[in-house]
């Protein structure tokens, strides 16, 4: 993990701030640069810092017994690591693992908890943006309980790719089955379905989508479900 440049106006929680509570947050936060697979924190572990992800992205992963574990959530440049210390909880309830690589903003928990304290406005817009991410929470489980892999593939595809801002991304076949709690197999059978279809195209770990539109139609409704909870909570 390397210093960077910062680009708060990346963020999309940063931006939504008035002008002074941002700028006195931004300067409490330094520029940090996410590599690929770093944990940036472990569930039960105590969180050190605040992430603002401006060009990088997060995956939220829950244990699970007898496995490496499962993805819950997944954090761009639309969010943050850390919001349950809005809660006064300092412990971490998932693992934050980084699933693309780039720049972020970071700030101690610690100076974090105190800039909630001592904004309203900042405070107003986590606790909205913390009810966003219960229902992303919730529409996670009902979507590993009742959809069929390819569907869920669909949709990670496009989440994944909301956050890349690009279309082609790196991710392998284990990773992804790691990511979706599903055997590999199953991983290689759903993304093969969507490349031969010509959503997608896979080689070497690179995955490229091909068809957005087709993608989309492709997923389960719970993509667009997340999509319109975030622009109705948060504007």
């Amino acid at each position: 993990m390397t210093s960077t440049r910062p680009n708060y106006a990346a963020n999309q929680l940063l931006t939504a701030l008035p002008f002074a509570d941002r700028e006195q947050l931004v300067s409490l936060c330094e520029p940090v640069q996410l590599e690929f697979g770093d944990i940036i924190y472990e569930h039960g572990d105590q969180v050190p810092h605040v992430y603002f992800p401006t060009g990088s992205f997060i995956s939220l992963v829950t244990p699970l017994e007898g496995n490496a574990g499962l993805e819950v959530g997944l954090i761009g440049n639309e969010g943050m690591a850390g919001i349950t210390l809005i809660l006064g909880v300092e412990i971490a309830p998932f693992q934050a693992l980084v699933q693309g690589a780039g720049p972020a903003l970071r700030i101690s928990a610690a100076a974090f908890t105190q800039e909630v304290a001592n904004s309203p406005a900042l405070y107003s817009m986590l606790k909205r943006y913390l009810y966003v991410t219960v229902s992303e929470l919730a529409q996670t489980a009902a979507c590993c309980r009742i959809h069929v892999v390819e569907a869920r593939l669909a949709r990670w595809l496009l989440m994944t790719q909301d956050r890349a801002h690009a279309d082609t991304f790196h991710i392998t076949h284990l990773f992804l089955a790691y990511m979706l709690g599903v055997r590999r197999v199953g991983i290689t059978k759903a993304a093969s379905s969507l490349q031969r279809r010509k959503l997608i195209s896979y080689r070497r770990g690179h995955i490229t989508v091909l068809n957005r539109a087709g993608l989309e139609a492709a997923a389960c409704s719970c993509y667009q479900a997340e999509k319109k909870i975030y622009q109705l909570i948060m504007g």
